[in-house]
């Protein structure tokens, strides 16, 4: 392979400073038309390309942003993902992602690496075994722009793009209830992340308002997994008195819930209703098709990069204050949770 042509390379030849052919690629004024047209035919000729990283690094910008997702496997990240991409692009920026896998020291070695690579600002969605968040908080006292999206810690005063959780939470329950559904479950999330107590707080808060004092043995403390869902299908079907639906943290929690009420013969929606939160891509294709709430995934990418954008163009550091952006949670009504039931 032929050896990258440089611009000592493009000085040499002409027998001019590296400057001089450094200022003429950029149509400095200083440089006569005559010596720009020189340097400029030669770098053609030769198929040089500048390095871009280096000029980007001497004005102190790299046009990289750095985003950290628990997961490639959760089409809810990608769908994200995308949200950003297609914003930033607009404005000139690439992005580096890194997959934490829920890992808090993976999460740490994200930011190590866009740090020296001196990415531009961070966006970053919290890894549910994080529970150390000092590597987030060195990033704010460093001055990097960052903003979390989807998952957050309010402790850490830090700006957000997320959905309304605790409304996601009480529209879903609400909709079992006015369903007909007796006893509404819930699996719950790891209780440490906002999110998943928001979504147990909304579940709380729709029982409560149908003057529905909640049961404690209806809370399975679970997680984002489709063993998670199986988990808690074996712990409710050994109660007395089991659900008649469940209000499941996350859709893979919800599809584990489904497996589990196939094997045990238990029909759905007419003996189980069932939802879900995220509205993943396989809820439509699956049977029966998972009610669930839509978090507006793409729409909370491009939020969050509008909101980095703002950040990383504040030049007081007035724009590290705590900002959040809420996106209203849309109910997405499918086969697993529509039945009528008889209220008798």
């Amino acid at each position: 392979m032929s050896r990258k042509v440089t611009i000592q390379d493009l000085a040499e030849q002409l027998k001019l400073t590296t400057g001089t052919v450094s200022r003429a690629l950029n149509n400095h004024p200083r440089i006569s038309d005559s010596t720009k047209k020189t340097v400029l035919e030669l770098a053609e000729k030769l198929n040089y390309r500048p390095n871009r990283l280096a000029s980007s690094l001497r004005l102190g910008k790299t046009n990289i942003i750095g985003v950290i997702i628990p997961s490639a496997e959760i089409n809810f990240f990608g769908s994200v993902v995308h949200g950003i991409e297609s914003l930033a692009s607009t404005y000139g920026y690439n992005i580096l992602l890194y997959q934490s896998n829920e890992s808090e020291q993976y999460e740490q070695k994200a930011i190590e690496t866009f740090t020296d690579v001196r990415v531009d600002g961070i966006l970053a969605s919290i890894a549910k075994n994080t529970h150390d968040f000092s590597h987030y908080l060195n990033l704010r006292n460093k001055g990097i722009p960052l903003v979390f999206f989807d998952r957050s810690q309010d402790m850490l005063n830090i700006p957000a793009v997320l959905v309304d959780d605790f409304k996601g939470g009480y529209i879903a329950t609400e909709h079992l209830l006015k369903q007909g559904y007796k006893r509404v479950a819930h699996i719950s999330g790891q209780q440490h992340l906002k999110i998943f107590r928001d979504r147990l707080n909304g579940y709380l808060a729709a029982l409560q308002a149908a003057g529905i004092t909640p049961d404690e043995t209806l809370i399975y403390s679970g997680s984002v997994s489709i063993q998670s869902g199986k988990d808690a299908m074996e712990y409710f079907t050994g109660l007395t008195n089991p659900p008649d639906a469940i209000f499941a943290v996350e859709d893979f929690t919800a599809l584990g819930v489904i497996k589990a009420a196939k094997e045990k013969n238990i029909r759905i929606p007419e003996q189980l209703g069932i939802i879900g939160f995220a509205n993943e891509s396989f809820d439509e294709h699956i049977s029966p098709a998972l009610s669930s709430i839509d978090q507006q995934t793409v729409q909370m990418g491009k939020e969050a990069f509008a909101l980095l954008l703002k950040l990383m163009d504040d030049k007081k550091n007035d724009g590290l204050k705590k900002i959040n952006v809420i996106l209203e949670p849309l109910l997405q009504v499918r086969q697993s949770s529509m039945v009528l039931k008889s209220q008798g």
